[in-house]
């Protein structure tokens, strides 16, 4: 039994069954001993790869993107540039290595990252540790500057956010809870034993096709922090990116998930030791989005939204300058990231602009 189960049980004990949310919540985010608050999990060595670590490309690619929006706001003297969940530091580093290319970009930038693991923050010092400005750390959205615009980077943040579940039963909703078997002596998930408020939240016309059995997904915090995302882009001006695994809803199923050294493990066998994650609807998050007030432009896939952005032609480039099996492991990086059998489908990207921005590059109808 890990220390965070030992917590769980005494907090269930204590309050009850858990909603999944405030059991995602403690298994990632404890402050001694959630998942991201106690290691370093990505890469070989840990528990995932994401974008950043297959290939310096991807950070490039969005660091381009990222100048080239600034200009279209005009090259404003200063401009907030935001990670959410930096990871490394990998995507930031890459991303800065290559807008340096945009003259007046990096002069203009001030970097903030949002960031609660403390293990994280010292890897992502590191991997800044030459960047051309200091990076600010930030516990929340809620402290970051209002004094300037915006441009906010969101890769494989929302998806591990706490999500809660609600099944449709022959009495109606009902949320599933986090509790502990008896028979067994283990965390199981079980049923609430009448409806509750969550249910609400429900998308209509999903609720009313749903049948018996299914399992709707909901994501109240991933849609709070969108619609904040949305009202400062309103306000303060500026564009965001959220890249993500998910899909296009409303939509049933349950894809909550855990992974432990890069394979699939039961969400409750080793709490506090295993990531968990669930996929993303990006129609719900575009919609909390745009209630703060911002424009949110189309669904595009990862593959489509890099080779908008020319990853074709950088990876000719980089294989041209480091021929043999170095250029063929460039090669096969941008397979994973755009390949239909890789990222390229399942990872979706989502812009949302202030209304005044010009169209997005590679994602908004020219």
């Amino acid at each position: 039994m890990t220390p965070l189960e030992t917590y769980l049980r005494r907090r269930i004990a204590i309050e009850g069954p858990l909603t999944l949310a405030d059991f995602m919540g403690d298994a990632l985010g404890h402050p001694e001993l959630g998942y991201y608050i106690t290691r370093d999990p990505f890469g070989r060595a840990g528990d995932f790869t994401t974008a950043p670590e297959i290939s310096q490309m991807f950070g490039e690619l969005i660091g381009l993107w990222c100048a080239e929006v600034w200009a279209q706001m005009g090259s404003p003297g200063k401009v907030h540039l935001v990670e959410f969940g930096p990871g490394r530091g990998t995507l930031m580093a890459d991303l800065l290595r290559a807008a340096k290319r945009m003259p007046g970009f990096l002069d203009a930038v001030r970097l903030h990252l949002v960031e609660t693991s403390p293990i994280l923050r010292q890897t992502q010092a590191r991997a800044l540790e030459r960047a051309p400005m200091a990076p600010a750390w930030h516990s929340d959205i809620a402290t970051l500057p209002d004094d300037a615009p915006l441009l906010i980077v969101a890769n494989e943040f929302f998806d591990a956010l706490p999500i809660r579940q609600v099944q449709k039963t022959r009495e109606g909703w009902r949320e599933r809870l986090v509790a502990v078997d008896p028979s067994k002596d283990e965390l199981a998930l079980t049923i609430a034993p009448g409806p509750g408020p969550i249910a609400a939240l429900i998308d209509p016309a999903l609720a009313a096709r749903t049948k018996v059995g299914r399992v709707v997904e909901l994501a109240p915090l991933a849609w709070r922090i969108a619609g904040d995302m949305g009202a400062r882009l309103s306000t303060q001006g500026g564009a965001a990116l959220a890249i993500d695994y998910g899909y296009e809803g409303p939509a049933t199923g349950d894809t909550l998930q855990a992974v432990k050294a890069h394979k699939p493990c039961p969400i409750f066998e080793t709490p506090g030791e295993a990531d968990l994650t669930a996929h993303v609807d990006f129609t719900a998050l575009g919609r909390a989005a745009s209630s703060g007030g911002c424009r949110v432009s189309p669904v595009v896939t990862q593959g489509d939204f890099l080779r908008a952005l020319g990853i074709e032609v950088r990876t000719q480039s980089l294989v041209k300058a480091a021929p043999g099996a170095t250029g063929r492991q460039i090669a096969m990086a941008r397979d994973r990231l755009i390949g239909a059998d890789g990222m390229g489908t399942l990872f979706k990207v989502l812009g949302l602009a202030a209304n005044d921005l010009p169209p997005l590059p590679g994602l908004d109808p020219a």
